[in-house]
């Protein structure tokens, strides 16, 4: 599932999601499943919430495809457990991926080259990976 739009201003899950959409998913990728009224409790400790404003964020998720949700129990102790479909981890290298395939795409060099000169920022190890992936595309190209 690709996101729609990116907040390029945004920090963490909040170039993703709006702000309550990041926290919902926050403390269902560190669950194994809650219902609504469970979830509206962990975000009452923070900020008091409504249960409608939960259950439309968490129905929104639901439909644009980043929650599943089943029925549990019976009866009057029936009900809704959601669960992400991705873990963290797996969501935010699709999205990454998408993101820089897309600028890429679209800007070529431009955005290579601010890529190449933010390296002065990352760890040694993130360059040795980058080295030896270079490396493979020169091999493959040669071939």
């Amino acid at each position: 599932m690709q996101i729609k739009r990116l907040n390029v201003s945004g920090e963490g899950l909040n170039r993703f999601f709006g702000s309550l959409e990041a926290k919902i998913m926050d403390i269902l990728w560190s669950s194994d499943g809650l219902s609504i009224k469970e979830v509206q409790a962990i975000l009452n400790q923070d900020n008091p919430i409504s249960v409608n404003a939960v259950m439309t964020v968490m129905n929104r998720l639901l439909d644009k495809g980043h929650l599943t949700k089943r029925q549990t129990g019976t009866g009057r102790n029936q009900a809704a457990q959601f669960s992400t479909v991705q873990s963290r981890e797996q969501f935010l290298s699709e999205q990454t991926k998408a993101v820089s395939q897309g600028l890429i795409q679209e800007y070529g060099s431009l955005v290579v080259n601010h890529m190449i000169d933010a390296l002065d920022d990352v760890d040694q190890e993130t360059i040795a990976k980058l080295e030896r992936k270079l490396s493979e595309i020169k091999r493959g190209k040669k071939e």
